[in-house]
């Protein structure tokens, strides 16, 4: 597939949150399952190959079993999640003796077998994520004393969760790596000289305009006559208001005492009115007297008539009249 392409630097061969990531590959599935997740603690979506048997349930790569994958970078790495499963995959490589090799890793095998013409391995992974680092290279020289010379096929078992498969002419570290091929995506992304320049910008305007905007109130005087004068006012106060108690204490009385001083008023109201109806009676006999005075005869001087008794004279015909 790639042996006639310029192979230089990283080489991905399946990456989970590509649109369509099984593209170069295939896959087997029985009593399992094979789809795309979004993985919890990297947020991101990963490939997750799960099934009751490990031999039954993977992907290969390429498609044709004829095919050949034809990757000259000595370099696999994986990144893939420990599920606390039974988990293995195979590389099939050529050496510079035309032999097809296969090295076999599983985290079930404890001890090493090599063989003719496959290698079986163990592989200790840590919980969670994990980046697998295989010298393709460095494992056909010490198993098989031959030189690599191109890696064929690819094929990865039951049970984990993938996020990148991909070659490398020799190791990265992870400040060279691309954001994509790191184990776990950076928070905040890296920003170009650019963006941080305007930033700045924008930055010194808003303390600019802050500086305008807020002016700092002249600082505060303490006086300590004008502090001295209140709390003498307030000392002032609360004897006044001490006093204006004291007298209220003093004029209160009981309430036995304001009921003698009412019943004492209402016995002297009654002795004045027993008192008014003589003073009344010694007022009607003045004016009695007055009246008989006016009513009295006067006094007639002998041979002269008043006028008085002329108008009476006038009045008397008319009276008999009346009563005939």
């Amino acid at each position: 597939m790639f042996r006639n392409k310029y192979q230089h630097g990283l080489m991905s061969v399946l990456y989970s949150c590509g649109s369509s990531p099984l593209e170069l590959w295939d896959m087997h599935v029985k009593n399992g399952y094979i789809r795309r997740v979004t993985d919890e603690e990297v947020k991101s979506l990963a490939l997750e190959i799960a099934g009751t048997n490990v031999t039954t349930t993977y992907i290969f790569c390429p498609r044709g079993p004829h095919k050949s994958l034809g990757v000259k970078l000595p370099f696999l790495i994986m990144i893939v999640k420990n599920m606390k499963k039974y988990f293995t995959f195979e590389i099939t490589i050529l050496d510079d003796k035309d032999m097809h090799r296969r090295f076999r890793m599983s985290n079930f095998q404890s001890t090493t077998r090599v063989r003719p013409f496959c290698t079986s391995m163990p592989i200790g992974l840590s919980g969670g994520w994990n980046q697998i680092q295989f010298n393709l290279e460095d494992f056909t020289r010490r198993a098989y004393g031959t030189n690599y010379i191109e890696t064929t096929r690819i094929q990865i078992h039951a049970n984990c969760r993938i996020r990148r498969i991909y070659f490398a002419d020799r190791l990265y570290s992870e400040d060279e790596l691309p954001e994509d091929f790191k184990l776990f995506l950076p928070i905040h992304r890296k920003k170009c000289v650019r963006e941080e320049v305007v930033k700045k910008d924008k930055k010194e305007e808003i303390a600019e305009m802050e500086e305008i905007e807020t002016e700092e109130p002249p600082p505060f005087e303490v006086d300590e006559e004008a502090e001295e004068e209140e709390d003498e006012e307030e000392e002032e106060e609360a004897e006044e208001e001490a006093a204006e108690e004291e007298l209220t204490e003093e004029e209160a009385v009981p309430a036995e005492e304001e009921k003698r001083v009412e019943i004492v008023e209402d016995e002297e109201e009654e002795d004045e009115e027993e008192v008014e109806p003589s003073r009344v009676a010694d007022y009607e006999t003045e004016e009695e007297a007055d009246l008989t005075e006016e009513h009295a005869p006067a006094a007639v001087t002998p041979g002269y008539a008043t006028e008085e008794e002329t108008d009476v004279e006038q009045d008397q015909p008319e009276e008999d009249e009346e009563v005939q």
